[in-house]
């Protein structure tokens, strides 16, 4: 799926924008500051109702305005609209008909971004590789979002009562038990989702990596859970105590992980920063193919300031690749005016430049 045009109102640094891509390939350049970026989360934001950096709605808002549009034009005439007025509930529209509920929209325009704090899928906490697995999967499987979705209400609503009973002093056994029998089914479905799709996902991933390290290293993961041994309804009883006394549900799929590693070694320790560059990159192009293979159609591209990432020849190896292998529609942001498009020029004839310049694109 290609997008043909992006219209912008109030959104981040832009007042109004209407912009055509190309097809294959199209390279955002211009100082930092300017708006690159905030082209790049303009499209996300319309294929996942959503930021890919975490920003509340009110902070894409341009100062002093009260609202933002977003409005994509794809192949076929099909046109998606979003529009946000911070603390009412934000409308999506496709052809004109709004959703009932924004999941519904998920996973219609697959989409994959690379920006360079990526790395703290490998370097933080689990949390962002269990993001990583659920922004794959959510837009595979509508079933698997809404399990999630209920999941993690039900997992709120189960803190905020330990939380409460802690304060009280009062334990309300029955309470907690509801809760516990409200986790079970969702818990048990991504858990599966999840496992599943490691094993699948994996043998992509080592495939990338071997071509962007040139066989270098063996590298491997696997999905790390406590329900591989034992089920939660049994977790949770065993852990009981240990909630009360922290106040907060200690097992369960939101605490599952992802174990990489390098050599055999654990990769968060022994790889060096080219290695955990190179591995990163890997599992988002990967998450690519995998989109692709799964959905059969290619997601958007979205690559921000890859020259942080990496260094111009392995910039040049990773544009070639993306070409040569036909990656579909890629959108491309650097901060040098003629770095990217000597790279470009190497591999792509069909290809858009745009100067972004204070919200601007002259």
């Amino acid at each position: 799926m290609t997008m043909q045009e992006l219209k912008l109102v109030n959104f981040k640094n832009y007042e109004g924008l209407k912009v055509s891509f190309s097809p294959q390939l199209n390279c955002f350049v211009g100082m930092n500051g300017m708006g690159k970026t905030n082209l790049l989360e303009s499209i996300y934001y319309l294929c996942m109702t959503k930021s890919n950096f975490g920003t509340n709605d009110r902070q894409m808002v341009r100062q002093g305005e009260s609202f933002f549009r977003i409005e994509g034009i794809f192949e076929g005439e099909e046109k998606v609209v979003a529009k946000v007025i911070p603390g009412k509930k934000k409308q999506f529209e496709r052809n004109d008909v709004a959703y009932d509920r924004l999941m519904e929209h998920i996973g219609q325009i697959p989409v994959v971004m690379i920006v360079p704090d990526d790395t703290q899928l490998v370097s933080e906490g689990s949390e962002e590789r269990r993001r990583f697995i659920d922004n794959t999967l959510s837009q595979l499987e509508s079933g698997y979002l809404k399990m999630l979705i209920t999941y993690n209400k039900v997992l709120k609503q189960r803190n905020a009562a330990l939380k409460e009973m802690g304060k009280s002093g009062y334990f309300d056994d029955r309470l907690i038990q509801i809760y516990n029998e409200q986790l079970l089914a969702p818990a048990d479905f991504i858990y599966q989702a999840r496992k599943k799709f490691i094993t699948e996902f994996f043998p992509v991933f080592q495939r990338f990596y071997q071509v962007i390290s040139n066989n270098a290293e063996v590298v491997a993961g696997a999905y790390v859970s406590k329900l591989e041994n034992a089920s939660l309804k049994n977790l949770l009883a065993e852990t009981e105590q240990k909630d009360r006394i922290l106040q907060r549900t200690t097992v369960g799929i939101h605490r599952d992980d992802l174990k990489f590693t390098i050599g055999g070694h654990p990769l968060r320790k022994f790889g060096s920063q080219g290695q955990l560059k190179s591995f990163v990159l890997a599992l988002k192009l990967a998450q690519f193919e995998f989109l692709k293979q799964q959905k059969d159609r290619k997601p958007l591209l979205l690559l921000d300031d890859i020259f942080d990432k990496l260094d111009r020849h392995r910039v040049s190896q990773l544009i070639g690749l993306l070409l040569e292998e036909d990656f579909g529609q890629i959108f491309i942001t650097d901060t040098h005016e003629n770095r990217l498009e000597k790279i470009v020029e190497q591999y792509a004839a069909n290809y858009r430049k745009f100067t972004v310049e204070n919200g601007k694109i002259v």
